[in-house]
């Protein structure tokens, strides 16, 4: 993708109140500590390892964006990715096989976007089939070809096939699909790995399974993934879980099974049985503190004990569990700098001008004046009011957003955290009480 493409999904996203996919480091301000830690244990996870980051922030420290951004930064050392959004409905964290599905559609590579398991998996046959070449001297002409591939494949997946024969299984009807041109049971035997359900039985059938990828056995086929991704030349996967706080939201039996697959598999990184997983799960302070949260399993309230807070602002980069500061003014101001001078026009410098520095200054005074000088909670709004004067100043010669421009909310527009912010500044203001900056470590 062009840079001038990646500039305009940037704004695109940020006009919607969105993180964009891509061209995070051409805004991202004050991560580079947070980037250069994991860049190092990504080192270690590429020699065969497995770890976890948990980022923890109030709304509007920016979670999701340091997540995405941090799999960017992955991708670009050669690590697959994908990012699960978990949800109390559509991917509740307790049910492994849906969390698995998810990864699967959200699976991403360097040179290939989501979905890229059949990219994966045609490559790694690729350089299967190149082996059987190389060590056997036999071409792809030669009739003992296929059946040399297949012996290749269980060779390849040995250790993988003894606690889960389905995914060698799997495979070697998958290449002997791809052989034959049989495009319809090819696909519907990837569909089936990727953990997608319904799957017809005839089709099953003839790769010799039976049933789904649920439950446990989803962990097993991660490991397989994980396989197939590290001799394929990728260094390993970084999984991405976002928002799972959500689970304080369901009752107390399925919050204890959510707990317990985090728990599993937090044991199974630090035994290493998920060799070239990085695992980043980003959280909200209830949720690790919070009576239901992490404190209601004690494995896991363990493996993650966070350092005490010193007053020297010094954060341990090292530890499990990571704070991620809230925004403070000046931070957010060289924001909306990097996308002013992003945002894609034809006379930069006119733009510029007429949305000059002292006018985004103003900006994030004025909009967090009505949040009661909140500026942690106002990064969305913030960005997309932001965009909004660019749009106009872009479009209309005469705009004058020093003039034109004034800052309004709409209570519709606003997201929960958001609008209890603005509640609770409206109240304070006709209480007669005068907005007040929120220190950091309030």
């Amino acid at each position: 993708m062009s840079q001038d493409a990646v500039r305009d999904e940037i704004i695109y996203a940020l006009r919607q109140g969105t993180v964009p996919a891509r061209g995070l480091d051409l805004f991202a301000t004050g991560l580079e500590p947070i980037l250069a830690q994991v860049k190092a244990e990504l080192e270690h996870v590429g020699r065969g390892h497995g770890l976890s980051k948990w980022l923890r922030g109030d709304y509007g420290a920016g979670k999701t964006f340091t997540a995405r951004h941090l799999a960017a930064m992955a991708r670009s050392l050669g690590f697959a990715t994908a990012e699960v959004q978990v949800s109390v409905n559509d991917t509740p964290l307790h049910k492994l096989e849906t969390v698995y599905r998810r990864l699967m559609e959200r699976l991403e590579t360097p040179a290939d976007p989501p979905s890229a398991l059949q990219p994966i998996v045609d490559g790694w046959l690729y350089d299967v089939g190149d082996k059987v070449t190389r060590l056997r001297g036999l071409s792809e002409d030669d009739p003992a070809f296929p059946d040399a591939c297949e012996q290749q494949i269980e060779d390849e997946l040995a250790d993988i096939s003894r606690v889960n024969p389905a995914f060698a299984a799997v495979l070697r009807t998958y290449n002997r699909a791809q052989v034959n041109g049989d495009r319809a049971l090819a696909q519907g035997l990837l569909a089936w790995l990727a953990g997608q359900p319904n799957t017809g039985r005839a089709l099953k059938s003839e790769a010799g399974v039976r049933g789904e990828v649920d439950g446990q056995a989803a962990l097993t086929f991660l490991g397989g993934l994980l396989r197939l991704l590290r001799q394929s030349g990728h260094k390993g996967l970084v999984v991405v879980l976002d928002e799972v706080e959500t689970i304080q939201r369901i009752k107390s039996d399925v919050r204890g099974r959510s707990l317990d697959a985090l728990r599993q598999l937090m044991d199974m990184l630090s035994e290493d049985r998920l060799p070239g997983l990085y695992l980043i799960v980003t959280g909200t302070p209830a949720f690790f503190e919070g009576p239901k949260g992490i404190k209601e399993l004690a494995p896991l309230r363990d493996r993650l004990a966070l350092p005490p807070e010193d007053s020297s602002g010094f954060e341990n980069l090292k530890a499990p569990q990571v704070r991620l500061r809230a925004f403070d003014a000046p931070r957010l101001r060289r924001v909306g700098l990097a996308v002013r001078d992003l945002y894609p026009t034809r006379e930069p410098e006119l733009l510029r001008a007429r949305v000059d520095d002292n006018f985004v200054d103003g900006l994030v005074d004025k909009l967090t004046e009505g949040f009661g000088g909140r500026v942690d909670i106002v990064p969305r709004l913030f960005l997309r009011t932001l965009v909004d004067v660019l749009d106009r100043a872009d479009t209309h010669p005469d705009y004058d957003p020093r003039i034109h421009h004034q800052v309004q909310v709409n209570r519709e527009d606003l997201r929960d955290e958001e609008l209890e912010a603005y509640e609770q500044a409206r109240s304070g203001q006709e209480a007669g009480e005068a907005p007040r900056p929120r220190r950091l470590e309030e």
